[in-house]
C-alpha cells in the first residue's frame, strides 16, 4: 500500500468513526437498547424519533433531511405503512448513507404486504437501492410480556389468544440489539438476512406458566379462536380493522410458521442468544407483575 493509499484509508477510518449512526425510533422497544449498545462501544449515535433530541417524523418530510446529514449508517425502524418508506431510503442513500440494518420481521416472506406493509415494503427497497443493506427478522419479543401487548392482560390473571399449543421461540429485545449494534459497525454481513430467535420454543401456556411461577401472581393462559379474540380487543376499545390485523398475526403464529429457533444470534454474535427464563426470573425480580 502507497503512502496515499493508507492516508486514505486512515482518513475513511476517522470519518466511520465520528460520522454519527442514525437510530430511527430511539425511544422504542428496540431503538432505546441499539443506541444504549453503541454509545456504550464508543460509536457516535443519532438518536431519533418523534420525541428525541433529534427529531423525526415520517408524516413530516422536512424531519428527513436533519436526521440523514452526515450519517454513515442507518438502523431502519419503519412505519406500518409502506408508501414513504422507498423515498426516504432513496434520501438517505442520495445523503450518503453507507449502511443500512431493517428491522423486519420473522415469516413477512409469507406473509408479505398482509399484515406488515412496512417491513415487506422495507426489505424491498433496500434491494432495490443497491445500498449496504442486512435484514434482522426476529420473533416475538419476550419483552411484550412486561412492556407491551401481553402485561395488561397478565396483570388481570388471564391471556387469551387465537395461538392454540403451537411453540414460538421468544427473542429478548437486548439481543436483538446487539446483533444490530454488530451488524451497524461490523464487516460481513452485506446482503444477509438474520432470522433472530430464541434458544428453545415454548408455548404461551409455558411463557404464562413461568411467568406465574416466578411472579408468584395467578395467571392463566387461554385459548381464543379468532372470532372471540377479536370481539375482545373491539369490547376493550381498539378499533375493528386493527383488531382482525392483530388477530391474522396470532393466526399466522399458530400455523407453526415460526416455531423453530434459528441459529441467527449465535450466527452474528457467536454466543447462544438469552433464555425466555432468564428475562423471566430479571424482570419478576424487578417487580415487572407485582400487584399495582
Amino acid at each position: 500500500m502507497t503512502e496515499t493509499e493508507q492516508q486514505t484509508t486512515q482518513s475513511t477510518q476517522t470519518a466511520e468513526s465520528t460520522d454519527p449512526i442514525l437510530v430511527l425510533g430511539a425511544t422504542g422497544k428496540t431503538g432505546r437498547h441499539v443506541v444504549a449498545r453503541l454509545r456504550a462501544a464508543g460509536h457516535a449515535v443519532r438518536a431519533a424519533s418523534r420525541t428525541s433530541g433529534t427529531r423525526f417524523d415520517w408524516t413530516d418530510r422536512a424531519t428527513w433531511a436533519p436526521a440523514l446529514a452526515g450519517v454513515r449508517a442507518l438502523y431502519l425502524v419503519v412505519p406500518t405503512e409502506a408508501e414513504p418508506i422507498a423515498d426516504f431510503i432513496a434520501q438517505a442513500k442520495a445523503a450518503g448513507v453507507r449502511r443500512f440494518v431493517v428491522l423486519s420481521g420473522r415469516g413477512v416472506e409469507l406473509y408479505g404486504h398482509s399484515f406488515e406493509p412496512g417491513m415487506a415494503e422495507a426489505e424491498q427497497a433496500v434491494r432495490d437501492a443497491d445500498v449496504d443493506w442486512t435484514v434482522i427478522r426476529p420473533n416475538n419479543f419476550a419483552q411484550n410480556f412486561d412492556e407491551d401487548l401481553f402485561h395488561g392482560p397478565l396483570l388481570a390473571g388471564r391471556l387469551a389468544l387465537p395461538t392454540g399449543d403451537v411453540p414460538e421461540p421468544f427473542i429478548d429485545v437486548t439481543d436483538i440489539a446487539e446483533v444490530a449494534a454488530a451488524l451497524l459497525t461490523e464487516e460481513g454481513h452485506t446482503h444477509r438476512v438474520y432470522e433472530l430467535t430464541g434458544p428453545r420454543a415454548l408455548s404461551f401456556g409455558d411463557a404464562v406458566a413461568e411467568i406465574a411461577a416466578a411472579s408468584g401472581r395467578p395467571m392463566r393462559f387461554e385459548h381464543v379462536t379468532e372470532e372471540q379474540y377479536v370481539a375482545e380487543l373491539v369490547a376493550d376499545g381498539v378499533p375493528d380493522e386493527a383488531a382482525r390485523s392483530l388477530a391474522h398475526v396470532f393466526v399466522f403464529l399458530s400455523e407453526g410458521h415460526n416455531a423453530t429457533p434459528t441459529s441467527g444470534v449465535r450466527d452474528v454474535l457467536g454466543r447462544e442468544p438469552r433464555d425466555f427464563s432468564e428475562y423471566v426470573q430479571e424482570r419478576a425480580k424487578a417487580g415487572a407483575w407485582a400487584p399495582r
